[in-house]
């Protein structure tokens, strides 16, 4: 087999983190299978918040189905289309609202994050300010044919600025948040590195207090725990006026808020999810795509799941008419289904060409075999529902490292050998749910 051409870091990427069972920030596109109508229709939401609208999906599936690639890809597809992407996993300190700031700390994770195509790593803030500014000094001196060092240069500058910032003032907290896209201005224009790095801090969520936010910006409001998605909105709308298409929020690992074992607290969890929700789908947001990776036990428990709430219960509860056999990604809540024989299989024959593209060793694998390799791992787990795409690609990479590194042995021998077990899921991981999750003394 005639290895594809990747680039090696690209190759080492995807193999150490499959191996390790995470889903990679790069080279998606070269072991992505399936998930068409999925893609189309997250690729249809970013055309609509690219038109001044919004969005709300739930990626929905069992732990290892892909909804985290699925994430993944989009975001790649959304930086390369033009938009900013921030991406977060929710944890137990890292919530949508709660004590110890755990709303706030969401918000600065989404805030370290911010990806664009030209910086997709992260930590993309400050050149996307830097990037408005110079664009506009680029415009002054070609459209208005005003050289740097006329002394009306810079009055030119802030006008185009206040003329994207002033639009924001009529919004919530927008006066406020313009003054401090100001201030970042006059730190830049006068070389004043402190007064930038304030702004940085307060666009950031990082200022504590707000005696310290009005001496060092002239603001009486900071980015707080209850207040974080306005200023989110506020962010979207910004990137927007300033020549991105839109804000792409990714929320991943949202069964954290399924495992709040404080009632209360849980619902004003999914208290704040109905905000978002509504203002979405309302209109009341604009530029801006909330995407939410989860499980089914954190949407559909009764007790302490999402359709537990009876608001939101009421809005994302699919039509009757839909059963598992169909397909139905035009709501909300986008249910992953497991991938059939045919993907697997050139799933795994991506993931051959990439392990050869990165080791230089060719097993020189037939499609027999590989159709063998998944037979055996479907038999081992008992049943081929159980078998997901991380399990079934860390036992196959698995698989080639020993054939690599035993070359006495055959791919037969390995897989046949009574001591190969295929990964399997913890209880939890199969989303088994607790008996006695809800009883709280």
């Amino acid at each position: 087999m005639k290895p594809r051409k990747i680039p090696r870091r690209v190759s080492t990427a995807i193999i150490n983190s499959v191996t390790a069972g995470v889903v990679p920030r790069i080279g998606l596109e070269h072991i992505n299978v399936g998930r068409k109508i999925e893609i189309e229709a997250l690729i249809e939401d970013l055309n609509n918040i690219a038109e001044g609208g919004a969005a709300f999906r739930f990626i929905v599936g069992r732990y290892g189905s892909g909804k985290t690639f699925l994430l993944q890809l989009l975001r790649n597809q959304a930086m390369e289309r033009g938009y900013v992407v921030a991406d977060v996993d929710l944890s137990p300190e890292r919530r949508l609202t709660g004590t110890n700031n755990s709303g706030l700390n969401t918000y600065r994770e989404l805030m370290k994050n911010l990806s664009t195509k030209t910086m997709p790593d992260g930590g993309a803030l400050s050149a996307i300010l830097e990037r408005w500014i110079s664009t506009i000094q680029s415009q002054v001196l070609t459209e208005e044919k005003i050289p740097a060092d006329d002394p009306t240069f810079n009055e030119k500058v802030e006008q185009k600025i206040h003329a994207v910032i002033d639009q924001m003032e009529d919004m919530v907290h927008g006066f406020d948040y313009a003054r401090v896209i100001t201030a970042y201005w006059h730190g830049h224009v006068q070389g004043d590195d402190d007064r930038k790095d304030a702004a940085l801090r307060w666009l950031r969520g990082e200022f504590t207090a707000k005696t310290d936010a009005r001496q060092a910006l002239g603001v009486r409001v900071i980015v707080e725990d209850n207040n974080w998605y306005e200023y989110l909105k506020l962010f979207a709308s910004f990137i927007s006026a300033i020549g991105y298409k839109g804000l792409i929020v990714l929320i991943d690992e949202a069964v954290n808020l399924y495992k709040i074992s404080n009632r209360i607290s849980r619902e004003n969890n999914y208290e704040k999810l109905l905000t978002m929700f509504n203002d979405t789908m309302q209109g009341k947001a604009n530029h801006i795509g909330i995407i939410v990776g989860s499980t089914p036990q954190f949407m559909e428990d009764k007790n302490r799941g999402v359709y537990s709430y009876e608001a939101l219960k009421t809005r994302l509860s699919q039509s009757r008419f839909v059963d598992s056999s169909l397909i139905d990604v035009s709501g909300p809540v986008i249910n992953l289904k497991k991938l059939d024989a045919e993907e697997i299989y050139l799933m795994l024959r991506n993931v051959l060409n990439v392990y050869i593209a990165q080791t230089q060793h060719d097993p020189a694998l037939e499609n027999e075999q590989i159709q063998n390799f998944m037979q055996v791992s479907a038999e081992r787990l008992g049943s081929t529902e159980l078998l997901t795409p991380r399990d079934v690609v860390r036992d196959f990479i698995s698989v080639l490292n020993l054939l690599r590194q035993n070359p006495e042995r055959t791919f037969s021998e390995i897989i046949g050998a009574e001591n190969f077990q295929s990964t399997t899921e913890s209880l939890e991981d199969n989303d088994q749910p607790d008996t006695y999750a809800e009883f709280e003394l």
